[in-house]
């Protein structure tokens, strides 16, 4: 039995853009060791959850797992709750939720992450005020701010029980039953919650929105009073005055144990809470990722080196890596194109310098493309590479959405990948 050694590189794929002589921002960078796997290789396409569909982060991990998202998956603040260790029992309600700044008028999103410069005594700070500020007329709520922008809001009935079926304030996504997806062209406003179409006459979905539009507004006037936003202000920074919420949920997804299902040890290393969430659920045991020094060369390098000492001690090793999304999200292709030459110099040259390429099989794929032109998620596939074990090469030159079309392994869907890495294994 080999190895296994999974890697997701989150928002990794992309569109050609015109500035890059219409190549995508993979095609662009250098990126000679993930060449080099894909010469050595097998390549080809992955729709993640399915083709046409625009998932988000975490439909596109269960799948990349193994599960079908349509039988298992129960709503993202679930799993984000779950993964801060926060309870939420039958009739409440969880959400995924994001500090934003708010233009003049009070609703138009002028940056739905603060410009990703609040640091963590600042949400630290506004949780705290969040917390012990609002009250809300029939529910109780717990908010916990997470990584950066991000954090959980779970909310608890006093009398009835609250009801997932509610749509989002965020508006860059939306649902499709209890499928968060993203929207590839959207309003930046902050959006009224009301009952999801089917559940308009429900009195639980109309109170759980009810309840979540008191909290929004209560927030907004605790975020614009507070003395972090004007100490912000001062200094020429954006304040965080508001908070986006989306993809409730109010049960947890039952997941087959994975190292049950393929009778092999599975470690994860993961950065965002979402993840680590998926991965405990699936029965993964969580590699713990170590503070991050700002320097992404040393960081990178230290990955890869957890990765080798973890894969003496798992079957099969589950890495997802967060770089390439977060300026993708921005619009910023060139600093795309740095963070996946990054990770390619300090990641894969690392770990590939004292891998063992016949008793390993190493994939690399992404959650999903994230457009850098349009700031947001696609339904496009993303681009596959198999390498190592025994694996007969394509002998494709370079690693790309374009040369991943040419390859071996055609198109495929992101719920049948890991049964093929496991087949390939043994």
């Amino acid at each position: 039995m080999k190895k296994i050694i999974y890697i997701v590189l989150d928002g990794l794929g992309d569109n050609p853009i015109k500035e890059l002589n219409n190549k995508t921002p993979l095609e662009a960078a250098l990126t000679p060791h993930m060449d080099s796997l894909a010469k050595e290789g097998k390549v080809g396409l992955v729709y993640p959850v399915g083709k046409g569909i625009v998932p988000e982060s975490d439909t596109a991990v269960i799948s990349l797992l193994g599960y079908d998202v349509k039988k298992y998956y129960t709503g993202r603040g679930p799993l984000e709750a779950f993964a801060e260790g926060i309870t939420v029992s039958e009739g409440n309600v969880a959400l995924r939720v994001n500090f934003a700044s708010l233009g003049e008028d009070g609703k138009t999103i002028s940056d739905r992450r603060v410009g990703r410069t609040l640091t963590q005594e600042e949400t630290d700070g506004f949780a705290k005020e969040i917390n012990s500020k609002i009250s809300l007329s029939s529910a109780t709520f717990e908010f916990v701010n997470t990584v950066g922008h991000r954090g959980v809001l779970v909310l608890r009935p006093m009398h009835n029980k609250l009801s997932p079926w509610i749509t989002n304030t965020d508006s860059a996504y939306g649902r499709h039953g209890i499928f968060g997806v993203t929207r590839e062209r959207c309003d930046n406003y902050l959006l009224q919650s009301v009952p999801m179409r089917g559940h308009e006459n429900s009195f639980d979905a109309k109170e759980t929105a009810l309840i979540l539009n008191e909290f929004t507004q209560k927030s907004l006037k605790v975020l614009s009073e507070s003395y972090i936003n004007k100490k912000r202000i001062s200094e020429g920074k954006l304040a965080a005055n508001a908070i986006l919420s989306r993809d409730a949920g109010s049960s947890l997804p039952k997941f087959p144990n994975v190292q049950s299902l393929y009778r092999l040890s599975f470690g994860a290393f993961v950065e965002m809470p979402v993840e680590r969430g998926i991965a405990l659920l699936t029965g993964m045991e969580i590699i713990e990722v170590p503070n991050k020094t700002g320097h992404l060369d040393v960081d990178y390098a230290v990955w890869a080196k957890i990765a080798l000492d973890a894969i003496d001690k798992f079957d099969c090793l589950y890495v997802h890596i967060k770089g390439p999304d977060e300026p993708s999200h921005d619009g910023d292709f060139k600093k795309k194109i740095e963070i996946i030459e990054l990770i390619d110099k300090f990641y894969f040259g690392s770990l590939l310098s004292s891998l063992n390429m016949k008793e390993t099989v190493v994939a690399v794929t992404a959650d999903h493309s994230t457009v850098c032109a349009t700031s947001t998620h696609s339904s496009g596939p993303v681009p596959l590479l198999i390498s190592g074990g025994n694996n007969k090469p394509d002998k494709i030159s370079s690693f790309s959405e374009r040369s991943a079309d040419k390859g071996s392994l055609g198109k495929v869907l992101g719920n049948s990948l890991l049964p093929l890495l496991v087949k390939l294994a043994k």
